[in-house]
């Protein structure tokens, strides 16, 4: 019998068939645990949404973040309201405009909506932390090019924000620093949605990750300097 046609697939082609496993866990956990609560995963993912969100946001936004139709969320917020998780208010900077609030019942159903299923978490928590962080850095690859094909919602990820200096201490455990926080940060600590981040100016972005990626430091000439630590966070001044 002649071998398949996969029987020998690519390391990319194993790489993405181990992330469809995880995708399977990840949806059957989500409708149980969401489903235990009567809700979807949709409804749940937005309730997360809205609590993470810096500012108040609107329907429009909510599709975005979500890579649905306006109309699956609308139905999916409708069901919310009705549900007394969410309540619609106008927006203080657009008195014609409304945005979306969590209530109290809301902000309560966001927490537990934002914890990882158990399985995954222990088998997260069981690779040595090298091996976590190297997962880490090749899933902030693989969004970020997803992103430049405008396959996913934009993250607010560490290698897009003004904050961020690769490379800023080559060879040590914590080679990267965070302006925000004013402090070294390792591949363990990248965030994939950080609710400080700011993005970089359009023209930086380039840059910013071909220095992360090639292990390169940045040089004074941006997105950002160093600052001291007694300085207060409002000092800082991005370069363009």
């Amino acid at each position: 019998m002649p071998p398949r046609a996969n029987a020998n697939p690519s390391t990319s082609g194993r790489v993405l068939a181990g992330l469809a496993k995880l995708s399977l866990v990840m949806r059957h956990e989500s409708w149980r645990s969401a489903g235990r609560r009567g809700l979807t995963p949709t409804q749940a993912q937005i309730l997360s949404i809205l609590d993470g969100s810096p500012e108040p946001i609107g329907l429009k936004e909510v599709s975005r973040q979500m890579a649905i139709t306006m109309g699956t969320a609308s139905e999916a917020i409708a069901t919310l309201v009705a549900k007394g998780l969410v309540r619609k208010t106008q927006s203080k900077s657009d008195g014609r405009a409304i945005v979306l609030a969590l209530t109290k019942r809301g902000t309560a159903e966001a927490v537990t909506a934002a914890d990882w299923p158990a399985s995954l978490a222990k088998a997260s928590e069981a690779l040595p932390e090298p091996e976590r962080a190297a997962l880490l850095r090749g899933l902030i690859g693989m969004i970020r090019t997803l992103q430049e094909q405008s396959a996913v919602p934009t993250a607010r990820m560490c290698v897009g924000c003004t904050y961020f200096r690769p490379n800023e201490y080559p060879g040590r455990p914590k080679s990267h620093h965070c302006l925000f926080i004013d402090a070294p940060i390792g591949d363990s600590d990248l965030r994939i949605d950080c609710g400080e981040m700011r993005p970089v100016a359009v023209e930086l972005r380039p840059r910013l990750w071909s220095v992360f990626v090639n292990g390169q430091p940045l040089d004074n000439h941006g997105p950002g300097a160093r600052r001291s630590p007694s300085k207060s966070r409002r000092t800082i001044h991005v370069s363009t």
